[in-house]
């Protein structure tokens, strides 16, 4: 592609975007005079309307008699002096041309001028605002975000009403040049917090960007630690709720989905739902979270764990009932939890993946083929079946924690099915090492469960009253008693 300063003639700029778009379909030049000065329109057709440029701009610009003395004359009088809606700065190099076809602007190229200028035309296809598919809520805002990043920002500026939003937009530097947006409240931001992740996001290199999701690994300190840096959200209003709470959010231009940054392990097991409901019910329901993440983890674990090597501390009659069970399977124990947790995610993948019109299908296949047909066959034990399915339905009690959980069990049951309680104990200490060992951004990961505080009863395992919640507040970086 054609670098530099923009220079020569008319024909001779026309000829150059020919030979850098010309067998594009969607690519339209348009030459015209105005005030008997050659001039020429290009745009892309598909996401910048003709129909919107004549009415905005050439209708008002023949009508207005003014003489311009010239090319550089016409240039500058529709960047300074005329009524039409023209970009402010002009165009000088061939990238920024490029960039601003790319966006959907119109741009007017005049012979003999250096310089060119363009026009706010967007007109792209685009989806309408819908309702949140991932995060289902009984009360609060329905409204989720889009893939225009523009709409994305004016859907939570309309949340986010201080005059303190900011919202600072730049392009990543990938080969489709994908424009990300950086939103922060000014004046509860830390403005250490912002401005480092500003330059990590400037220095982030990537041949493609299609989901906020690509910058998390580059934001976390320690690689190999499985706990997430960040947290995702398409509410608009669980992103103000974060921006009143201090913390950074990432919007990436083609992505429905918010990027927050930081994120601390609390975090996951909170929802709107929980500031709307009385505090005793949310503080009753924000345990019950906490229950289903320690038996997604460490159930079906444990359960290998006892089976095999410490019975006695399962009571009599149901250690009869177990031990009927697994004598007449052929695997053992952990084996057979392994078998059984990879099937029930294989056809969790194959139904998320598979056509919307043969998804229920799969599921229906699946549960029958690993439940009933399994068990008559004396494969799996009913037990072992009965352990991983609800461990697997507790795992979507905090759906933003699935992959973690995910790994984590399999982790769990290894170590516990070859090492025994020294098993399930060191994976429980690693466990418990990466959360602690997790500092995004210099923030306590585990705040503010860990240390006990005030913090901990006030908004962490359990919520206080609004009253009490709305006269202390919650902003990172403020001292916590």
């Amino acid at each position: 592609m054609k670098t530099g300063k923009l220079g020569g003639s008319l024909q001779q700029k026309l000829q150059v975007l020919q030979r850098i778009f010309g067998t594009s379909g969607d690519f339209y030049t348009k030459e015209l005079a105005v005030a008997g000065i050659p001039c020429a329109i290009v745009m892309f057709t598909g996401i910048s309307s003709p129909e919107k440029l004549c009415h905005l701009a050439l209708d008002m610009l023949d009508r207005d008699p003014v003489l311009f003395g010239g090319s550089q004359g016409l240039c500058d009088y529709l960047l300074t002096q005329s009524r039409i809606p023209a970009e402010p700065n002009p165009i000088e190099d061939w990238t920024t041309l490029v960039e601003m076809l790319s966006n959907g602007m119109s741009v007017l190229l005049i012979d003999g001028c250096d310089q060119a200028v363009a026009f706010s035309t967007q007109e792209m296809p685009q989806r309408s605002v819908g309702t949140p598919s991932g995060e289902g809520n009984m009360r609060g805002s329905q409204e989720a975000f889009t893939e225009l990043l523009r709409n994305n920002i004016s859907l939570l500026r309309r949340q986010f009403r201080s005059g303190t939003l900011v919202a600072e937009i730049a392009t990543a530097r990938t080969r489709a040049k994908t424009e990300y947006c950086l939103c922060y409240d000014s004046a509860l931001a830390p403005q250490q917090l912002v401005e480092t992740l500003r330059e990590r996001l400037a220095q982030i290199e990537l041949p493609v960007l299609l989901d906020s999701a690509y910058f998390a690994s580059f934001l976390k300190q320690d690689k190999m630690n499985l706990f997430p840096a960040t947290a995702y959200t398409e509410r608009p209003a669980t992103a103000c709720a974060r921006l009143c709470e201090g913390k950074a959010v990432v919007l990436v231009s083609g992505c429905p989905y918010a990027m927050v940054v930081p994120s601390f392990f609390a975090e996951h097991f909170e929802c709107l739902d929980d500031y709307a409901s009385g505090a005793v019910f949310a503080g009753l329901i924000r345990l019950l979270k906490y229950v289903a993440f320690l038996l997604a983890v460490f159930g079906p674990g444990l359960y290998v764990m006892a089976v095999s090597f410490a019975p006695e501390v399962i009571p009599f009659r149901l250690l009869t009932k177990l031990a009927q069970a697994e004598v007449s399977t052929p695997l053992p124990p952990m084996l057979e939890m392994l078998g059984v947790t990879l099937l029930l995610e294989i056809v969790r993948e194959a139904g998320l993946r598979a056509p919307q019109s043969i998804s229920h299908t799969v599921s229906l296949v699946g549960a029958l083929i690993i439940g009933e047909t399994a068990v008559s066959a004396g494969i799996i034990s009913v037990p072992v079946l009965t352990m991983a399915a609800a461990a697997t339905i507790a795992t979507l009690a905090v759906p933003s924690l699935y992959e973690q959980s995910i790994l984590f069990r399999f982790a769990v049951i290894l170590l516990s099915g070859l090492f025994g309680v020294m098993g399930l104990a060191c994976a429980a200490l690693v466990i418990l090492a990466m959360a602690c060992g997790s500092e995004p951004f210099g923030y306590d990961y585990l705040y503010p469960l860990m240390p006990l505080s005030r913090a901990t009863w006030r908004d962490g395992f359990v919520r206080n009253i609004w009253s009490a919640l709305a006269s202390s507040g919650e902003v990172i970086g403020s001292d916590e008693t």
